[in-house]
């Protein structure tokens, strides 16, 4: 059973959430939607390593942020609510040096003030890069 607050909700829903945004400069792409996940990737280059050439930390952490949001985003109706993240942690499990990275976001908990979602990215290898864990709470607007 699906997830969404929208039931005919598809992957082409979220091309406009990128543009003009941080996850548009790095790259990231929304690439698929599941019933209880979303998926997206994020290029390993100029613009997501650290000096020693590697994906850097903070770039693992925007791809995390970025997927479970959104995601967050779309259980809820947000002609009521929206969504702000409070806190957001990273274990980085593998250094990557190219390629590209597909974070996937699947909810733990979706209550009615606040969602906690895990987001694991991987390797094109299928190899685990690093694991997150994204608490958003979910507020009344204004």
């Amino acid at each position: 059973m699906a997830i969404w607050y929208n039931p005919n909700l598809a992957i082409s829903d979220f091309e406009h959430f990128g543009k003009n945004t941080m996850g548009d400069h790095l790259g990231m792409r929304f690439t698929e939607l599941g019933a209880d996940y979303l998926k997206g990737t994020m290029p390993v280059d100029h613009r997501t390593k650290q000096p020693y050439g590697l994906l850097h930390g903070g770039a693992s952490v925007a791809l995390a942020e970025t997927l479970g949001s959104i995601g967050a985003a779309m259980v809820i109706d947000q002609e009521q609510f929206i969504c702000v993240g409070q806190e957001i942690n990273a274990n980085h499990i593998r250094g990557v040096r190219s390629g590209l990275v597909t974070g996937i976001a699947k909810p733990i908990h979706t209550g009615a003030t606040s969602h906690v979602w895990e987001i694991k990215i991987y390797d094109e290898g299928e190899k685990l890069v690093c694991i997150s864990r994204l608490t958003v709470a979910i507020l009344k607007k204004r």
